[in-house]
């Protein structure tokens, strides 16, 4: 595996680029994960403040101690650290704006789950079969935040929507999955960590990134 970027460091966390593919911790089957593998990149034991899946990309914060993994997992729950996500998905949502408040089941419990989106852009790709048929497929980019942290909470909601994430084959369309592979070559969840606000020094500092290679499909919607 590639080596982790580094955005921010200070005496309590890092501020890091995790790539798509990589278990944030480590259990039974999992070859690399960030939890041991960037522990060894910057030669001490980090500790886990929030997650991202596997094939989730983008900025996450790592604390360095204890004490510093208690008091940022304690700022984030107290929604002082702001996170954005971006998402390529398959369908259009039928509003631009909004917000998705349906519950969801998490270990055999409901939880209420709240999901406030904007749609960046709307495009649409042509898939064919080799033969005759051919079939448009609508395309959106989606800007998220989260005001509840379920696990998969952005995907099962998008999913819910009829606009599943290109690339989830959990809660996504298989079927569609596989002609997005073929026509615009997607192998990963089409889901970004992007943006990132944090209270750092008396202010709030915001760091953000820009799309991965895989995801960076502007050439199908740039004059749509």
């Amino acid at each position: 595996m590639n080596p982790t970027k580094i955005l921010y460091s200070d005496e309590e966390i890092y501020v890091i680029n995790k790539p798509a593919g990589l278990a944030v911790q480590g259990g039974k089957g999992i070859t690399h994960s960030l939890d041991i593998d960037f522990a060894k990149e910057v030669g001490k034991k980090v500790y886990l403040v929030h997650r991202l899946d596997k094939e989730t990309c983008g900025l996450m914060i790592v604390a360095k101690n204890p004490l510093a993994a208690k008091k940022w997992t304690k700022l984030i729950s107290s929604k002082q650290v702001k996170k954005e996500y971006f998402a390529i998905c398959a369908g259009h949502l039928k509003q631009k704006k909004g917000s998705i408040t349906e519950d969801l089941e998490q270990h055999g419990k409901e939880k209420s789950a709240v999901t406030y989106y904007q749609v960046d852009k709307e495009w649409t790709v042509d898939y064919s079969d080799g033969e005759t048929s051919t079939e448009t497929i609508n395309m959106t980019n989606i800007r998220l935040q989260l005001e509840t942290g379920r696990m998969h909470q952005i995907r099962i909601h998008l999913s819910k929507q009829n606009c599943p994430i290109a690339g989830d084959d959990i809660h996504g369309n298989f079927k569609l999955n596989k002609k997005l592979k073929k026509v615009l070559k997607i192998k990963n969840l089409m889901l970004c960590s992007k943006k990132l606000s944090l209270p750092l020094n008396n202010e709030i500092k915001t760091f953000e990134i820009p799309l991965p290679p895989h995801m960076d499909f502007e050439s199908y919607y740039l004059d749509k």
